[in-house]
């Protein structure tokens, strides 16, 4: 193996989770879940990005066992019987193949559109009834619809612990219900959850500390977050240094075992051309185990394909194996290539990247 890749295929100690390598499969929509139950391909489907290398897996966001939660066709749930089961082979098979994997808990709050099935008559959920600064369309959030929501994230990750995940995921990333909390241009509370970065974190905050709470100490909580909206790529949480490493802060005492921070672009700093990415700030300001995300192995970031420009090119590694060799963050994510070649990792590994199968639009369609 060469040096310079030792240290993506080297195993790492998440807060007490062996990881065999740094390579972890990033969590993608599929919209294959008819009545929120996993398709009987789904087990295969994870297993063969294990096969193929990864070290942990991250599912495609799971609904929250919330009326609201849902805002796409035909995504996974955990509320019946058979969604159960399926989950309970997916990770058997995943567990044979030698890697770990998270359950990655979703709620979209006000990207939830009117009438959308199965309960039609639900709007969608946030802090101040906006989607996007000015656009004041969705349902504003009581102080207890807040806090029976915190209780359906930790008893869902309750559930996740039963099925036998290694942990879960907390959505609180691009745009959806707990990002919504920490935008300030569309959360406009004057109580304990709006106003400072203190308080539009609390919702985050006690999600993370309850589902702590209500599972065992070896099974993982963590977030994922980012500063770009789907509604507004330029948005941020915040754009002054001090309070990005308050945030973070907030996240690290409320005991979250890691922080997932998702760029479109990962080899891109956060302050300076060629800073810290956010995955890098994260973990300067918290000393967590941090993942990166962002268009790995790819040309191009993911709005360039869906916007018509259908066609990638895997590209070189470089810059990935120089900013984890200087440790900048402990894990990187895999998404859209390992959709195109489960073998991504193996590939890499054994230095055969010219066999990589390019992604191309194409392959969100199939579920192999």
């Amino acid at each position: 193996m060469n040096d310079q890749k030792n240290t993506l295929f080297s195993e790492f100690d998440l807060n007490g989770l062996k990881l065999r390598n740094r390579v972890v499969m990033a969590p993608m929509t599929r919209n294959l879940s008819p009545n929120g139950v996993p398709k009987d391909y789904a087990p295969t489907y994870y297993a063969r990005r294990a096969q193929g290398g990864v070290g942990l897996i991250i599912t495609e966001g799971v609904e929250v066992s919330h009326p609201a939660a849902s805002g796409y066709p035909n995504c996974p749930n955990l509320e019946s019987d058979e969604a159960k089961k399926m989950w309970e082979k997916v990770v058997h098979e995943v567990h044979k193949n030698n890697s770990s994997i998270f359950c990655q808990l979703w709620h979209v709050g006000g990207i939830r559109k009117p009438g959308l099935p199965p309960f039609p008559e639900v709007p969608g959920f946030t802090p101040s009834g906006y989607v996007r600064p000015g656009k004041k369309v969705a349902h504003e959030m009581s102080h207890e619809e807040i806090q029976e929501l915190i209780n359906i994230y930790s008893e869902d990750a309750k559930t996740c612990e039963q099925l036998g995940f290694d942990g879960v995921e907390i959505h609180g990333a691009h745009g959806y219900l707990i990002d919504q909390f920490f935008w300030d241009e569309i959360n406009f509370r004057d109580d304990d959850y709006g106003g400072s970065i203190k308080n539009r974190s609390r919702f985050a905050k006690e999600i993370l500390e309850e589902a702590q709470k209500n599972t065992a100490e070896n099974f993982k909580v963590g977030i994922r977050v980012s500063q770009w909206k789907q509604q507004d790529y330029d948005a941020k949480i915040t754009s002054e240094p001090d309070e990005l490493n308050e945030f973070f802060q907030i996240l690290k005492n409320a005991g979250a075992d890691f922080v997932h921070c998702s760029n479109r672009r990962f080899w891109e700093g956060e302050f300076e051309p060629n800073g810290l990415n956010l995955a890098g700030v994260a973990k300067e300001a918290t000393g967590l185990p941090t993942i990166s995300v962002g268009s790995v192995g790819l040309d191009k970031d993911f709005i360039k394909l869906y916007a018509g420009d259908h066609q990638t090119k895997t590209v070189d590694l470089e810059i990935l194996h120089e900013k984890l060799n200087k440790s900048e963050f402990d894990l990187i994510a895999v998404g859209r290539a390992l959709l195109s070649d489960p073998d991504w990792a193996n590939k890499v590994q054994d230095g055969l990247e010219e066999q990589i199968i390019p992604f191309d639009k194409s392959f969100v369609d199939n579920y192999v």
